[in-house]
């Protein structure tokens, strides 16, 4: 099975003493364990660089340009890296339009577009509630692997079904 990291799992597996860190940590390592592939998407990288140089006051890790390029390096070394392609950015367009996205909501269909074009139906993250609108997402909270619990699926359905 594939996953997508999202960036706040990248964010609190490096966050000592942030109280989501074991269970983002534990969820990598179930995963890796379970022979999942685990990948990073292009935008994932950059809002990691983001919240990394930003300073704690403003939700961000405060690490120097150093500590982030050496994070970032780490981030290389364990992850697949999915690269941005021409084609997810008519994606994105369809989703943005289809399901009403506004203001920084955005971000959020740019990582299910990529993933859409990419053929990567579950992301592990811990804000599965962001995702919710997208078809073909599985969002797979942290908690969940560690606990092994069964993934969310929020495949819309009709009534009949």
């Amino acid at each position: 099975m594939s996953y997508a990291i999202d960036t706040n799992v990248l964010a609190r597996n490096i966050q000592e003493n942030h109280p989501m860190q074991a269970v983002a940590v534990g969820a990598l390592e179930a995963l890796r364990l379970q022979g999942a592939e685990l990948h990073v998407l292009a935008q994932n990288r950059y809002k990691f660089w983001a919240i990394a140089t930003r300073a704690p006051e403003y939700n961000g890790l405060g690490l120097s340009i150093a500590e982030a390029w050496g994070e970032l390096e780490n981030i290389k070394r364990h992850f697949r890296f999915l690269a941005d392609v021409p084609a997810i950015y008519p994606e994105w367009e369809q989703l943005v339009t289809r399901h009403a996205v506004v203001g920084r909501n955005a971000h959020d269909a740019r990582i299910a577009a990529a993933m859409n074009i990419h053929g990567i139906t579950h992301l592990l993250t811990f804000n599965g509630d962001d995702f919710k609108r997208f078809q073909g997402i599985t969002v797979v909270a942290p908690d969940e692997v560690v606990n092994q619990q069964p993934p969310q699926s929020y495949e819309q359905t009709s009534p009949d079904q």
